[in-house]
């Protein structure tokens, strides 16, 4: 499978910029989530990448083939790119069998394929089958009903799907009747003699090519009906759909639909499958079990999965990368745990994360020994311990520099003829900040060097009722194997997630402590993550 590249990608309407100078690598085989809020240019990114919309600045690469790139005037259209899509409305015909949904992608292909010598390749299947009739037998035996009757439709697809062969051979087996002890010896000596026949005729190979001079002769055809069959049954195979082949979509529930419209798009062998959004129109319990189908589908496939979707936990459980975009800008693109542990800035915190991450606003500076020394809540006094050593001077000094970077590369652009600006503006991600009564009027503070802002996950937080800071029960949820709690700090609300069966009342008097190294230290000013370390708070 190819590896996707994306360089100074840019879409455009107008002023408004749905995607904004994106620049990623997708991996051979790996499972990218396109992660971010509604309208934030997902779908977008996807459908540029697939050829169903047009960039209007930039470069695309699928393996070796540069597909779109506006300073050349390539663009290869969508259907010479090789991609399957698998929209959020399946869009299955209504009037075809589940079948006919998924062949019909393959009746229209016409391209330059090796010419195979189907009729042999057919014999010398047919002839290994017929070798061991008691094989044969002991499929056909599981097709019985309860008086013992043959279940022929039942029989063919066990057929298909223990020797992998189409629907056309299953039938000619089921015509040797061999549960009836049929000696068929001598029908596999004659198939035998007639694969000999044709390879003495012409060079075959393995798969029954026709060879010349050590190269398969290539020849623009459609493919045969029994190609067609064995394609279908293979990825009807993957799906777990086999038995639904003769049925309509309207007598499918909405999972069994889900997977014909995946089988449709894996049929035609794509190089690389979108998905937009595919889970989105299943109940909740069926979209955790196409999870589980989608991790598995990816890995039998060996395929690669861009996947876009608005929901993080999709995101975090099925991705091996994800790209958070916000706003047509890429945020963050890497591991779903390291995206999790260690965000960029404080969107990220905030997007990833269920329940939401804590913000606290905090006030101070760096003392002598390397730790930061902080006010918190109302005037409480605390001691952020950075877990790598942290110079915040030279922090400081360096994000002022990539500021003065983007502004030079913001005016030198601002300069080209072409130049149009954007009126969606980037801004700082406003944070929420919990509090007991919300103040919607507050003014802009004047930032310094000395403002930052701490996220802490729901996890971090640990209830001591013997030391630590003073809380109280603001709201409890339990739900068997975790209580989702909200503490009250003075006049600040904190969510903290407690394992086990414990109950909690609302009022009671507790203290609280924060955990572990993984606390986050971010700045105020620029939203960027400074780094990760443990914080004690009076």
């Amino acid at each position: 499978m190819p590896e996707i590249r994306l360089e100074h990608v840019t879409k455009r309407w107008g002023k408004f910029y749905a995607v904004d100078d994106l620049n990623m690598v997708i991996e051979d085989n790996s499972f990218v989530t396109l992660l971010g809020p509604s309208g934030c240019g997902k779908t977008t990114t996807l459908r540029m990448i697939a050829g169903l919309e047009t960039p209007t600045s930039g470069r695309i690469t699928i393996g070796d083939k540069v597909v779109f790139d506006s300073s050349l005037g390539i663009n290869i259209p969508a259907n010479k790119r090789k991609v399957g899509f698998l929209f959020q409305n399946y869009a299955l015909w209504p009037n075809m069998t589940v079948y006919q949904n998924i062949s019909f992608g393959l009746t229209n292909i016409k391209e330059p394929m090796p010419k195979i010598d189907f009729e042999a390749k057919n014999a010398a299947r047919l002839a290994e089958i017929l070798k061991n009739p008691a094989e044969v037998v002991r499929v056909l035996d599981e097709c019985r009903d309860k008086n013992g009757k043959l279940d022929e439709k039942k029989a063919q697809i066990k057929l298909i799907d223990n020797f992998t062969i189409s629907i056309y051979t299953a039938k000619r087996l089921l015509d040797y009747h061999l549960e009836r002890g049929s000696d068929v010896s001598g029908e596999a000596a004659s198939l035998e003699a007639k694969v000999a026949a044709a390879k003495k005729a012409q060079v075959l190979s393995e798969d029954f090519e026709v060879m010349s001079g050590g190269q398969p002769v290539m020849e623009t055809r459609k493919l045969t009906k029994e190609e067609i069959d064995l394609t279908v049954r293979r990825v009807s195979r993957i799906v777990k759909i086999g038995m639904f082949m003769d049925r309509y979509p309207s007598e499918l529930s909405g999972g069994q639909q889900q997977r014909v419209a995946i089988a449709r798009t894996l049929a035609p062998e794509p190089s690389v499958l979108f998905m937009d959004e595919p889970l989105s129109n299943l109940d909740a319990k069926l979209r955790l079990e196409m999870r589980y189908e989608l991790q598995r589908l990816h890995v039998e496939t060996g395929s690669t999965f861009v996947y876009v979707t608005h929901d993080q936990m999709e995101a975090m459980t099925l991705a091996t990368q994800i790209c958070l975009i916000n706003n047509g800008v890429l945020q963050q693109y890497d591991a779903p745990l390291a995206i999790y542990n260690g965000p960029a800035n404080l969107f990220v915190a905030d997007f990833v994360g269920n329940p939401s991450i804590n913000f606290v606003e905090a006030k101070g500076a760096q003392k002598p020994d390397g730790s930061l020394e902080l006010t918190v809540f109302n005037g409480r006094k605390a001691v952020f311990r950075a877990a790598k050593p942290l110079d915040m001077n030279a922090w400081f000094a360096e994000r002022d520099s990539r500021a003065a970077a983007r502004a030079d590369e913001n005016a030198k652009l601002a300069a080209t003829k072409d130049y149009i600006e954007k009126s969606n503006k980037d801004e700082v991600f406003r944070y929420h900040v919990a509090k007991v009564e919300e103040d919607e009027f507050a003014d802009e503070p004047v930032l310094t060097n000395e403002d930052f802002v701490l996220g802490i996950r729901p996890e971090f937080i640990t209830i001591d009722s013997s030391a630590g800071l003073p809380a109280e029960i603001y709201g409890a949820m339990p739900t068997g194997m975790e209580s989702t709690i909200k503490l009250r700090v003075d006049d600040f609300l904190l969510t903290g997630v407690v394992f086990g069966s414990t109950l909690f009342s609302i009022g009671d008097k507790s203290a609280i402590r924060f955990s572990g190294e993984s606390i986050m230290l971010f700045d105020r000013q620029s939203g960027e993550r400074i780094a990760l370390g443990s914080l004690e708070c009076e």
